[in-house]
């Protein structure tokens, strides 16, 4: 086993977009090339699917969204793909900015006839902050759409980008004929029935050529000739470097749910797209190629099978080999941990590994020790950066519909709030439990995860709260905290980290704050302190 081989193989990448642009079709469809469909308390969307593996999100089936993320994995063309399926709906969006810590390249998925979304412009921007080398996919190509060349000005006036066409259709909707795929000179035919099965490309190196007309008509062969040549005098040829380094994006287009345009996608995407990355932590750069492990934990997912009470905690190898049974320094608690029976969700299954390399993801059942942004190491302190806690924008106070399962209550609060589903804010005066949410559906789950998992009910009540502002004083001693906090004692409340958290009720309170107490830093995000 060479190590830097293992590393070279991997490609870890997530799939961004809007809800319904068609992002778990697309998923769906790379896993049938690679033969292999593994979920991973991952919902696949009820049409595809009859019914979803995992029972606690009856929510998902019921309104054909996906709401956590999920994380698959296959072989393809002896390269080892690790999928990060995210959620698109925009209440979830916390889970989403998570997961993209832990990939390494992005593919934006874009409706034809929508266009760009809101949410897709939210998730490229972070993913622009960050460098993240990105492709794009236009889906739904059999649909009538917006023009291809209109599509390319969206894409880079409201997303910012840089693109390139690696491919270009023929026709669109009604008269969708397939794709000319300019990275590999080939000619795809698209016939609409081939949803299940793999079409192969017609090699097509001269467009000038006769044949051409045969095989599409004249006016689609001209068409096309013309387009082509068009792509060539306006867009910059695609550079590997500029991509790796998130400055050009390379664009494809298709149809997922129809099954075309996927291999074309699939078979650049491991060519161009990056090997696992150095990552960086507070402490310094920690490169994928070091022999010594490193990883953290991403997201953190209770119940994932509703017989067993489990909840798995989803780590990021960054660097070095994660053995099974071999102890690892739990940098938080200061702990050795060992791990019996870590899983990597592979093929049609989830399975015990006994070895993971940079870029793969591990699962690991957790009994409550782990924390989103958790880190491991063989040793060294270390404290991986980067995965925020975004300030809810919805807050209720929950209360106990039934008082004999308090006790299941709260334990099941404890939990989801582990997962980041939410925020649990405790007030300082009274004790009162403050559920804070960046979309108001996150209650409806919440409500259904503790009635279906813990058998506990709860009820909510609003709460007129602006932002969560986490208050970092200048000198905790100083007279001006105290007085803040005598003030304010009402709308003070601590975090499930322990940190002091002022619920504002409005912006103009939290500019008079600041103004009046400005030695008080009041932060929008919290990153997820080791403390």
């Amino acid at each position: 086993m060479n190590f830097l081989k293992e590393i070279e193989r991997r490609r870890t990448f997530g799939i961004i977009s809007h809800p319904d642009a068609g992002k778990t079709t697309l998923t769906e469809k790379l896993l049938l090339f690679g033969g292999a469909i593994q979920e991973a308390g991952a919902v696949k969307n009820n049409k595809i699917k009859k019914g979803a593996t995992s029972d606690f999100m009856e929510i998902e089936r019921q309104r054909g969204i996906s709401v956590a993320t999920s994380v698959l994995a296959f072989i393809y063309k002896n390269k080892k793909i690790n999928i990060l399926d995210t959620p698109g709906h925009k209440d979830f969006a916390e889970d989403t900015f998570r997961t993209l810590t832990a990939v390494d390249s992005v593919i934006v998925v874009i409706d034809v006839a929508k266009g760009v979304e809101p949410q897709t412009e939210k998730l490229v921007e972070v993913c622009r902050m960050r460098s993240i080398p990105m492709l794009v996919f236009i889906n739904k190509l059999d649909r009538e759409g917006k023009d291809a060349f209109d599509l390319l000005d969206e894409v880079e006036q409201k997303l910012g980008l840089t693109v390139t066409p690696m491919s270009f259709p023929i026709g669109m909707g009604y008269d969708f004929k397939g794709i000319y795929n300019i990275w590999e000179k080939k000619l795809n035919l698209f016939s609409g029935d081939n949803k299940t099965s793999i079409s192969e490309g017609i090699e097509f190196d001269d467009l000038a050529n006769p044949k051409l007309d045969e095989i599409i008509g004249e006016t689609a062969a001209e068409t096309l000739r013309e387009e082509v040549e068009l792509v060539s005098e306006v867009y910059p040829t695609f550079d590997s470097a500029q991509y790796l380094e998130g400055k050009l994006q390379p664009v494809f287009f298709g149809s997922a749910l129809n099954n075309f345009g996927v291999k074309e996608l699939l078979d650049a995407f491991i060519e161009i797209a990056p090997s696992p990355q150095p990552k960086k932590a507070e402490e310094r750069l920690v490169d994928s190629k070091e022999e010594k492990l490193t990883g953290f934990v991403f997201k953190i997912h209770a119940n994932m099978d509703p017989k067993h009470r489990d909840r798995l905690a989803f780590i990021k190898i960054v660097s070095g080999v994660f053995r099974r049974n071999s102890p690892y320094l739990h940098v938080r608690n200061g702990k050795k941990v060992k791990f019996s029976s870590p899983n990597a969700f592979f093929a049609e299954k989830k399975e015990i590994v006994d070895e993971s390399f940079p870029g793969d993801i591990v699962g690991i059942h957790d009994t409550g020790n782990f924390k989103i942004g958790d880190t491991l190491t063989e040793g060294e302190q270390l404290n991986f950066k980067g995965i925020p806690s975004f300030s809810p924008e919805h807050f209720r106070y929950v209360n106990n519909a039934d008082p004999m399962k308090s006790k299941q209550l709260y334990k099941g609060l404890d939990q989801l709030m582990d997962e980041g589903v939410a925020q649990l804010f405790t007030l300082d005066m009274n004790g009162r439990r403050v559920i804070g949410t960046v979309g108001a559906l996150q209650y409806e789950v919440i409500q259904y995860r503790l009635e279906h998992e813990y058998g506990a009910k709860c009820t909510y009540e609003n709460l007129q709260v602006h932002k969560a502002c986490w208050v970092e004083p200048e000198d905790a001693k100083n007279d001006e905290f105290k007085d803040f906090k005598r003030v304010k004692q009402r709308y003070l409340a601590k975090d499930k980290q322990g940190q002091l958290v002022f619920l504002a009720d409005s912006a103009f309170t939290i500019q008079m704050t600041q103004s009046k107490y400005p030695t008080v830093k009041l932060h929008f995000t919290s990153e997820f302190k080791n403390n």
